[in-house]
């Protein structure tokens, strides 16, 4: 029970629908108000009892009233969560039909899987017809021809809504993507089929998915054919994504960005953005990296987060694209236990991107190979002891082995990486130690036991402190964890945190937080829900 400061006035009156009751209990009953007496009792409102005064008050706060009501309803969903995309189908079909089922919105991660493995899980995505769902597209600017064939594809099967994550710039193919049909609409407004939801960590970056798309780039469609000129004057009035996930302290690619110095810092970029360009549809911000508490989902809501993006922590659930050994290995996470190594896609130009470290050595090992690539112009200037000990312990076979295995998956893949090793030994040496950096997180989803300590397994400490809320309860086992689950406890869990900051500013704190947002079973949410 509260303290009550003496001498409080009353606020109102209400007519009690049952007898005082524990707070954490009347607090979880979202849509119904919480009226706090003056002898610090919580009560239901709309009962038939005589009308007494109140001088505390939460207002309902149902789930659908959370972030930016108009996003949910431009995209179809019920929630403003996002499954953000894992690459290499981490963020699985399975995990996009969950989400697309419960009214969240879910982005397959076709990053680094084959074109003909990304087509046959959208005609499984189809089925879902009009229920939410969208693709990843990862800026691939040493493959800038996959790139173009993943749009071709989406277009081609009428994607409408794409994740556009890790780029340092805007492409051809990207642009291609956003204008394509565009129109007007008998009203006059200009009508895009295609939406983008770009994933940024950069103010730079931000600028220019806020900005229409580039005029060079525009042109170039035009020169081939893929856009009138009537579609690219169309093109200028609109934003090259109007939504926009901030994506802060996150696993795989990420800047380390801190969610509260960044976050108010793009949402006054949004706003001149805005400003500016005068759309007609107004840009919106979402927010991504660390959010896997419900503390942590509040406070994302609370600077003005439009949507929430979830990423680790799906990776640890159920429906996700890894193996079981990597979703219990993930279990036992700590928030000290990720560090950075070098990334397999951007590998030559020093990206990094945010990995486990517990139980696996392949920070260490992806770290070598970039200071061998870096010190030398070629795989035959590595010192014979230094190529021995790399075939041995990391490669486990002989670089002309694994120059023959690249070799034959870039004469399929991407035959210009072929054409340029032949001509630059030090492209080549960077195509092999890419076969390894490309392997390892496929070892770990498969759960290859012989090659554990290279598992690159994509993780930021929101991993931790999920794991840390969720200890003690039916969360913390592996094979409990769903994503829907997850989801409706991060969000449940949210709006319980704002109910209960709302009688704390008013002086009556809860004297357990913590215990009121803990882990509850999505029947018992849905149950408080009704």
């Amino acid at each position: 029970m509260p303290n009550i400061p003496s001498q409080r006035s009353p606020l109102g009156f209400f007519h009690s629908a049952a007898p005082a009751a524990v707070a954490a209990e009347v607090l979880r009953r979202l849509a119904e108000p919480l009226y706090v007496t003056a002898d610090g009792t919580f009560h239901h409102g709309g009962g038939n009892a005589a009308a007494q005064p109140f001088v505390g008050l939460a207002t309902p706060l149902p789930l659908e009233s959370l972030g930016d009501r108009s996003f949910c309803r431009d995209l179809g969903l019920l929630f403003p969560y996002v499954g953000g995309s894992m690459a290499k189908g981490i963020s699985s079909a399975a995990m996009v039909e969950a989400f697309a089922y419960a009214g969240m919105l879910g982005f397959y991660g076709a990053a680094g899987l084959p074109l003909v493995e990304v087509e046959a899980n959208l005609t499984r995505l189809a089925a879902l017809g009009a229920r939410p769902w969208g693709v990843n597209l990862i800026h691939s600017p040493s493959e800038p021809d996959l790139e173009a064939a993943l749009v071709e594809l989406y277009l081609a099967r009428g994607v409408r809504l794409i994740e556009a994550s890790a780029f340092l710039a805007l492409s051809l193919p990207l642009v291609r993507y956003r204008t394509a049909g565009i129109h007007r609409a008998a009203d006059g407004s200009i009508v895009t089929p295609q939406r983008i939801i770009a994933k940024i960590s950069r103010e730079e970056i931000a600028a220019r998915f806020m900005a229409p798309p580039p005029e060079k780039l525009l042109r170039e469609l035009v020169a081939a054919g893929q856009l009138s000129s009537e579609q690219a004057e169309l093109a200028k009035a609109i934003p090259m994504a109007q939504d926009i996930t901030v994506e802060a302290d996150s696993g795989g690619h990420t800047d380390n960005r801190p969610a509260i110095a960044m976050f108010p810092t793009m949402l006054a970029l949004k706003d001149e953005s805005q400003r500016l360009h005068g759309y007609a549809q107004p840009l919106r911000l979402g927010l991504g990296g660390g959010i896997s508490t419900p503390a942590a989902a509040a406070a994302a809501f609370a600077m003005g987060a439009a949507w929430l993006v979830t990423g680790t922590v799906n990776q640890a659930c159920i429906e996700s694209g890894t193996c079981d050994e990597v979703r219990a290995l993930l279990a036992e996470t700590r928030q000290a236990d990720v560090t950075m190594a070098p990334s397999g896609d951007m590998f030559e130009m020093g990206v990094n991107v945010q990995v486990v470290k517990r139980g696996t050595m392949f920070a260490m090992r992806a770290a070598k190979l970039y200071d061998l690539y870096r010190a030398h112009g070629s795989l035959d200037e590595i010192p014979t002891a230094e190529r021995d000990k790399l075939e041995k312990s990391i490669f486990q076979k002989s670089f002309d082995q694994v120059w023959s295995d690249t070799e034959r998956y870039f004469a399929g893949r991407d035959p210009r990486q072929n054409e340029r090793a032949a001509r630059d030994p030090k492209h080549k040496m960077a195509l092999v130690f890419r076969w390894y950096l490309g392997q390892s997180p496929v070892w770990a989803n498969r759960g290859e036991a012989g090659r554990k300590m290279d598992y690159q397994i994509w993780c930021g400490p929101a991993m931790g402190a999920f794991n840390e809320w969720s200890k003690g309860s039916f969360l913390e086992t592996p094979a409990r964890r769903e994503v829907v689950t997850v989801a409706y406890n991060l969000l449940f869990g949210a709006a319980l945190q704002q109910r209960a900051n709302q009688l704390r500013s008013q002086g009556f704190p809860l004297a357990d937080s913590t215990t009121l947002t803990a882990p509850l079973e999505l029947s018992r949410i849905k149950e408080y829900l009704r």
